[in-house]
């Protein structure tokens, strides 16, 4: 079984549109959560992952979603824009939650509202989280994987922090495919990560996506313009 990964798609288009053409034949897509906040096109993004309504997407990419919903969890962006609880958050991303409860349809926040904290996927092999296992809101970064984070499952997938990574043990494997639409590891790159269970393998990649169109965008939507803008640097 082949298994793309991908997290913190945070409402870019482009670059899910990036991550889905270069990505490889797969079984299964799943997603780590966080698939609105920050960049304009929340609704498109929901509806790609849901697999139903207007995306925007190209059709090669179109064609790599699966016929109905890729199983995802509840990022903190999903929660608060679900919920109107922006409750902590800066300035910029208390704006995007306000933009994303304005062009989301009230289907798409009461999916978004109903998305677990985390799931068993993969015929319980692979655990979703965003944050941590023990909590969804936990920053975790690659330096901090161990194995005591592992459950019954094989591979444990977390996003959140936006950085890529990974760690092996005798257990299992612990992962964060890094982030579509918000890369904070200083490669600007959007991030995805495949997971061969087959061959025991993962492969964390990377691919260049059209950032001036976000940062146009962004700028029209009247949007806090750094939202865009530091897209450049993956910061």
């Amino acid at each position: 079984m082949k298994v793309g990964v991908i997290s913190d798609v945070h409402g870019n288009i482009p670059a899910l549109e990036a991550v889905l053409e270069a990505m490889p034949p797969v079984d299964r897509i799943v997603c780590a959560g966080d698939v609105v906040g920050y960049n304009p096109w929340h609704a498109e993004c929901v509806a790609a992952i849901r697999g139903e309504g207007e995306t925007g997407l190209s059709d090669e990419a179109e064609a790599m979603l699966p016929d109905g919903e890729v199983p995802t969890v509840m990022g903190n962006h999903d929660r608060a824009v679900a919920f109107d609880q922006a409750y902590g958050f800066n300035d910029m991303a208390a704006t995007a939650v306000d933009h994303a409860r304005e062009t989301c349809s009230d289907d798409q926040l009461t999916w978004l509202g109903e998305l677990p904290e985390q799931r068993l996927v993969c015929d319980g092999r692979m655990r979703l989280v965003h944050g941590h296992p023990n909590d969804p809101d936990r920053y975790t970064y690659p330096e901090e994987y161990s194995a005591d984070m592992l459950g019954s499952e094989d591979v444990l997938v977390m996003g959140h922090t936006h950085v890529q990574g990974h760690e092996i043990f005798d257990e299992g494997l612990v992962m964060n495919p890094g982030a579509v639409g918000q890369p904070r590891d200083g490669d600007p790159r959007a991030a995805y990560s495949l997971v061969d269970f087959d061959a025991q393998e993962i492969e964390a990649r990377r691919v260049e996506y059209d950032v001036d169109r976000v940062v146009d965008a962004v700028r029209e939507a009247d949007l806090p313009l750094r939202i865009g803008t530091r897209l450049r640097s993956g910061q």
